[in-house]
């Protein structure tokens, strides 16, 4: 394609470094998860945020987490109307098809998806309001959210937390992760990280997020 340029050379540079050490000395794992397929048992749904590092957070190795990144970690509701919903595929394929144990929505401060579904519903950013906005009407999934914690003296952190239980009653209407929850084969579980205090909040039963 005319359009396409080469990849910039420190990312080649990084490449061979990677082949040349890393993939060199774990070589067989590699096969083996090329040979043998993968087989997470969790499935992650974070943001897409550069700064948020799942694999580093949990020193995981590849093959182990299935994860989808989107705009604020946001999973909306189940709608099968024959349209594309990237999110809700991953899912499906996740609780469907891989058979996962858990799925994990982690949220994190300084969100700056949260940040613009928060200014749009304080009449701050009507660019997101406009129809052409990919990135409004995805934020639009949040914004039961902002009601519910709007009076919050700590935003928009309260309504990062509200996210991942937003997030987390949207995964309750796939009839397929319900499904899964009640028979005991799949779990969830809601996250937020402090990225610069390194700090993981776990969500409770009670929707409260308590430091782990």
């Amino acid at each position: 394609m005319p359009f396409t340029k080469p990849l910039p050379a420190y990312l080649v540079t990084r490449y061979h470094g990677w082949k040349a050490t890393t993939h060199a000395e774990n070589h067989a794992w590699y096969r083996r998860l090329a040979d043998e397929g993968q087989r997470p048992r969790a499935m992650v749904i974070s943001c897409c945020d550069s700064r948020v590092h799942v694999t580093s957070i949990f020193g995981a190795d590849q093959g182990e987490f299935f994860i989808h990144r989107n705009i604020a970690n946001l999973v909306p509701p189940y709608e099968p109307d024959g349209q594309q919903h990237g999110t809700s595929a991953a899912i499906e394929y996740a609780v469907t098809a891989l058979k996962v144990a858990h799925v994990i929505i982690i949220g994190h401060s300084s969100c700056g998806g949260v940040k613009g579904c928060y200014d749009m519903c304080e009449g701050r950013a009507p660019e997101l309001e406009e129809t052409s906005s990919f990135v409004g009407r995805w934020m639009d999934i949040l914004k039961p959210g902002y009601e519910a914690v709007k009076d919050d003296p700590d935003m928009p952190r309260a309504l990062e937390h509200e996210a991942v239980r937003v997030s987390l009653r949207n995964l309750m209407t796939f009839p397929f992760v319900r499904e899964a929850v009640e028979d005991g084969s799949l779990s969830l579980h809601g996250l937020w990280t402090d990225i610069g205090e390194g700090t993981l909040l776990n969500m409770d039963s009670k929707g409260s997020f308590v430091e782990i």
